[in-house]
């Protein structure tokens, strides 16, 4: 084709391009036909303004966010000299982590034990350290929840609410069981707040976490249940959600939310190779942190019924030596004399399988079940022995080292003074007939100074033969009344040594 052809045919191609599209303007082409313009008539029928997107699209948690986040605090505690150094409160919470296996201890780190760069933080003296954490308001009057291990050793407590005010707070009580605390806000008012769930979540179920991670406050991160019942080895009722929720070092403390707005848990470890967040985090269920706040707010402290039997999980083994269809319930060890279950009747080999008409599965649950009760409550316990099922009635006692039985004389002027001691009587513990047990040791009391430790036994004070926390502490007084600047105790170690021990009673120590 000669040039002139050629350009020829590109003009009529061009022509016929423009032809279309105008046609495609005026029209626009739908399966091979054209559609009229837009006439006048029919752009009168269309909508004046544009359609808007819905408040919140599907699968958004945007509602729910809004609804409970004024009621999400930030805290900020400054700690006392015994507290170790955590940003994110009392670090491993008294657990000895050589005995965790490694791929465990990130849940006794509580967020960060370890310091930038991985280094140990080592426990250290300044007064004026701080930890971080969050919480949750639960009255209009200004009552908080959030861990125990947040505000273990607080000198001071602060809230920073989500409008940006920061009031000052006292501790109400803590629990360290649980890792549980209840905060007050010292400002009157009316708060906002938030509530707990009537049901539990269902694993699979959606989650919204909302807290402080880093000291950034606000923060909110979801996930789903991925699991419940996880024992995790932090205390002895551990019956944790674990959620796959993003929780970072700052996060404990603050509540996990269903979709309806409800408190279903409170975030409280996560397990991390790294101490950030790899989807593995554990909240305390709602149920076990309402049941102690509503003791912590009424008493200020957690008291819990007792048995008094060691017990053990029943495996498959045992199962089929005792006869049983399966692996269920707990298996009595021993039952200590005077204790509930031994004036109820149970003895070594029993197996107790159910708590007042309720299936009980494991040693664990029956620990759990009995400890969320109340000291003085009759409980029915079925239980197995010889094959056959009986029941019995049994009232409860109250745990050794629970319900106040602290002889921990803080100096408040009238001469008292700290011994650091938490006491229970020997006979119910089942250590002996006589004397008083030693259940807890505050490492920097006077006593521990003078090498007293958990399991020993006092037999007498100030030549006086005790057999009750309450005879303790009346011989201490005595001895402060007398003058006397020491208090002379007669202590019998687990090894059954015998040894006299002065503890002095100046009131510095308190």
């Amino acid at each position: 084709m000669s040039e002139t052809g050629q350009h020829k045919s590109r003009t009529a191609r061009r022509a016929l391009a423009s032809v279309a599209a105008a046609a495609l303007i005026a029209g626009g082409a739908v399966g091979g036909g054209y559609l009229p313009a837009a006439t006048p008539a029919f752009a009168q029928a269309l909508p004046k303004t544009p359609i808007e997107a819905p408040e919140h699209p599907p699968g958004s948690f945007a509602g729910v966010v809004s609804k409970v986040k004024p009621g999400v605090v930030s805290v900020k505690v400054k700690l006392d000299d015994s507290a170790s150094d955590d940003e994110d409160g009392g670090g491993s919470n008294g657990q000895n982590l050589q005995n965790v296996p490694p791929q465990l201890r990130e849940f006794f780190r509580r967020f960060g034990e370890n310091g930038p760069n991985g280094q140990n933080n080592q426990p250290q003296h300044r007064g004026s350290r701080g930890a971080v954490g969050s919480g949750f308001i639960i009255s209009g009057d200004g009552y908080v929840v959030t861990n125990n291990h947040v505000v273990d050793h607080a000198k001071t407590v602060q809230v920073t609410l989500d409008d940006g005010r920061t009031l000052d707070a006292k501790v109400i009580g803590k629990d360290s069981k649980t890792d549980v605390a209840l905060l007050k806000i010292n400002e009157g008012g009316n708060f906002p707040y938030v509530q707990f769930g009537k049901a539990a979540p269902q694993v699979g179920d959606w989650v919204v976490a909302i807290g402080n991670p880093f000291g950034l406050g606000g923060t909110v991160t979801a996930g789903i249940v991925s699991a419940r019942g996880r024992d995790i080895g932090a205390g002895p009722y551990d019956d944790f959600l674990q959620i796959d929720a993003p929780i970072n070092k700052g996060n404990s403390g603050g509540p996990t939310f269903n979709v309806n707005g409800e408190v279903v848990g409170m975030n409280t470890a996560i397990a991390s190779p790294s101490g950030g967040s790899v989807g593995l985090a554990f909240a305390i269920p709602s149920e076990t942190v309402q049941a102690v706040v509503d003791q912590l707010r009424t008493d200020g402290k957690v008291a819990r019924g007792y048995l008094g039997v060691q017990i053990q999980p029943v495996t498959q083994d045992i199962a089929e030596g005792l006869g049983l269809d399966k692996a269920r319930g707990a298996l009595v060890d021993h039952a200590e004399n005077g204790t509930p279950a031994a004036k109820a009747g149970l003895k070594s080999g029993d197996v107790i399988d159910k708590v007042n008409g309720e299936a009980v599965e494991s040693a664990r649950e029956l620990s759990r079940k009995i400890a969320g009760m109340k000291p003085g409550a009759k409980v029915e316990l079925g239980y197995l022995r010889g094959g056959k099922s009986d029941t019995a009635t049994v009232t409860l006692g109250s745990l050794p080292g629970d319900g106040g039985k602290v002889a921990s004389r803080q100096d408040d002027g009238s001469g008292q003074v700290r011994l650091g001691l938490g006491l229970a009587p020997a006979a119910q513990v089942g250590l002996s007939d006589q004397g008083v047990a030693v259940v807890q040791v505050d490492p920097d009391g006077p006593a521990a100074a003078k090498g007293i430790e958990q399991g020993d036994l006092i037999l007498d004070v100030g030549g006086q033969s005790v057999s009750s926390p309450s005879d303790v502490v009346a011989q201490v007084q005595s001895a402060e009344k007398s003058g006397r600047k020491a208090v002379l105790m007669r202590v019998k170690s687990a090894k059954g040594q015998t040894r006299f021990v002065a503890i002095s009673l100046d009131k510095k120590n308190g």
